[in-house]
């Protein structure tokens, strides 16, 4: 949608296809509970300067703003890490491994150059910065909670690039993490922006899955899924990597192979509407292995709780690698793993206080920032056709999936494709 939005500013007309049935991808919304809010959980820093300015753009007020507190779940105790006295006293790890850790966190802040480190692998970086007993201990369990097995190809990048971000979230606050959000979620943006792109002239196409693309050199034709077609002087494709070949047979052999060379993680996440919250930290790390979900989101530890009646949202998110087989659990068999887990995790946790819980599922998430990636992997924004072009969240070269990286991705891109996407006769050509 921003790319489209950038694309019109250029002077194009522009028609958006978006194959589900409501605009919006990962920032789609959801309802639980009675209220509306993001499927996938989502926290605005007061670093993101894209996503802000898109906002402003959009006429939405200004995010509210609060500090959070961070837990730490290991060894089946729950610890909090919100200040510097708590990280000191923190009984896991020695002293020696603390100060092991917090420099590694601290170099990895300072790195300004990030290529040198997409040559180097994730765990052999982090085991010779903060020490054997502070990566195995630490590090492999986040590791492999995020990554599962795939840790094993990425790269230091993909561990600086969080590190990157969430330390500017502290250096552009009060030494505290600044998350935000806007009233109402994603779907006040979503309808604000859907509403903006229409004011703008451009077309959204909601429930139009397209099947393949084929250029003729003079022009692109779209076969959507039920047989239909449409043709446009320029496509630009921001379906994930691994989607395109199956819809643009004309690559040549070489672009196949690199577009399958990308590696998606995907995440399936629970949400709870629950009566009273677990804990009162943002985000909970775990490091545990038992424990089925990846880390713990209590949502209304910064949302106003009056966004859904007084009760308490939280996240469940479980990454998953593509062969994965909790891919084939049920709905059911999601809630009944998970719940149990939370039943062990917080004593006073009781079943009877779920109002509501969901399960949403997507596979394509990340692009795994695997070794050497920008230079054998990215993919490129120019294909080997003249009339069709990519712009996907896999080209993401220096930072990790988050809606700023996404709208700031979209930014570029749109500015970097302008000389080759030259208005031409006959005028109302469309992108």
């Amino acid at each position: 949608m921003t790319l489209a939005l950038r694309m019109r500013e250029q002077g194009h007309d522009v028609v958006v296809l978006e194959g589900a049935r409501a605009a919006g991808g990962l920032a789609a919304p959801q309802e639980i509970g009675g209220y509306t809010w993001d499927r996938f959980y989502h926290v605005i820093l007061q670093s993101d300067r894209d996503l802000l300015a898109l906002l402003r753009n959009l006429g939405i007020d200004e995010p509210h703003w609060g500090v959070t507190r961070t837990g730490f779940y290991t060894d089946g105790v729950l610890y909090s890490l919100s200040t510097s006295l708590e990280f000191l006293a923190f009984p896991p790890l020695n002293l020696i491994d603390k100060m092991r850790l917090a420099g590694t966190i601290l170099y990895a802040s300072r790195v300004k150059d990030w290529r040198p480190l997409e040559k180097i692998p994730v765990a052999d970086w982090l085991r010779k910065l903060s020490g054997k007993r502070t990566f195995e201990r630490i590090w492999l369990p986040l590791l492999k909670s995020k990554l599962g097995e795939n840790y094993r190809i990425a790269s230091a990048a993909f561990i600086w690039a969080i590190i990157a971000r969430m330390y500017a979230a502290r250096r552009s606050g009060l030494k505290r993490e600044q998350f935000g959000y806007v009233d109402g979620g994603y779907a006040t943006v979503l309808k604000r922006f859907e509403k903006y792109l229409d004011e703008k002239g451009i077309e959204l196409r909601t429930g139009s899955p397209v099947a393949n693309v084929r250029d003729s050199g003079a022009e692109a034709e779209v076969t959507f899924a039920d047989g239909s077609t449409a043709r446009f002087d320029r496509v630009i494709l921001t379906v994930p990597a691994n989607r395109i070949g199956g819809m643009l047979p004309q690559l040549s052999h070489a672009e196949h192979e690199k577009l399958g060379r990308v590696v998606y993680q995907g995440v399936l996440c629970a949400s709870l509407l629950t009566k009273k919250p677990l804990a009162s930290y943002y985000v909970t790390n775990i490091t545990d292995g038992w424990v089925p979900f990846t880390g713990v989101i209590e949502m209304t530890t910064l949302v106003d709780k009056k966004q859904f009646g007084g009760n308490s949202l939280v996240y469940l998110p479980r990454y998953l690698a593509q062969d994965d087989p909790f891919w084939k659990a049920t709905d059911d068999e999601v809630r009944e793993t998970f719940l149990a887990a939370l039943e062990r995790m917080y004593p006073d946790f009781r079943r009877s206080d779920v109002i509501e819980f969901r399960v949403a599922r997507a596979r394509d998430v990340l692009a795994i920032s695997t070794l050497d990636y920008s230079a054998t992997t990215l993919p490129a924004a120019r294909t080997s056709l003249k009339n069709v072009f990519i712009v996907n969240s896999a080209q993401i070269e220096s930072g990790t999936l988050n809606l700023n990286e996404t709208v700031g991705l979209a930014n570029r891109q749109a500015a970097a494709l302008a000389p080759l996407l030259e208005s031409r006769e006959p005028a109302g050509a469309h992108v």
